[in-house]
């Protein structure tokens, strides 16, 4: 059986990995995740060298990178370095339609290939007291943008446009082309997850 890494501590990517696959390790990547000027190149260059990085600890595996950034058209947002961070976040994106990224990757022996999608975000209008509740519970930390889509009961995303999953962390529909095309066998994701039913990137 074919032994496939997932390079990243995220539950999140965790949780949706295990729409496409019953069995797989995980080995978070110590990659820095430094941006440049471009966000897309930086999301798909970031999941290839943690693709990278892994798969040079653990031969013979296919390994998965992936990387997702938050961008408008002034800046880019990864994760919060704080709670004053994560409000400034907010601040300056609340109410706004803005852009999301996420770049995967796929490393196996004689194998490798990255790609991205974009998703459409607007972000809802929340009061400062209602942002300051949120940060204060902790979920948005680990997050870029300092958001989670899955928060509904925060109220976080008022419209998307695009591949949710590709929000949440890792585009399903994009990764299982990567992985079959390495010799993975992927279920498909909408048989977990509802919402890849509809999703844009499905083929």
């Amino acid at each position: 059986m074919t032994r496939v890494v997932l390079a990243s501590a995220s539950p999140r990517r965790r949780e949706l990995l295990a729409a496409l696959l019953d069995d797989f390790e995980v080995a978070p990547s110590g990659v820095e995740e430094a941006f440049g000027a471009d966000p897309v190149a930086d999301a798909e260059s970031l999941a290839l060298a943690k693709a990278r990085d892994i798969a040079n600890t653990h031969p013979g595996a296919v390994v998965i990178g992936s990387d997702t950034i938050v961008f408008d058209g002034d800046r880019a947002y990864g994760k919060p370095e704080d709670a004053n961070d994560a409000l400034a976040m907010w601040r300056a994106l609340r109410g706004r339609t803005h852009r999301v990224v996420t770049g995967v990757a796929v490393v196996a022996p004689g194998y490798e290939a990255a790609g991205h999608t974009i998703s459409q975000v607007e972000l809802a209008d929340l009061a400062d007291a209602a942002v300051r509740a949120y940060v204060a519970s902790g979920r948005p930390m680990d997050k870029a943008g300092a958001y989670a889509i899955q928060d509904t009961d925060a109220g976080t995303v008022t419209r998307l446009e695009g591949c949710y999953c590709s929000v949440m962390g890792l585009p399903l529909w994009q990764l299982r082309t990567l992985l079959e095309a390495a010799g993975v066998s992927c279920a498909e994701p909408d048989g977990i997850r509802s919402e890849c039913a509809a999703c844009p990137g499905r083929p």
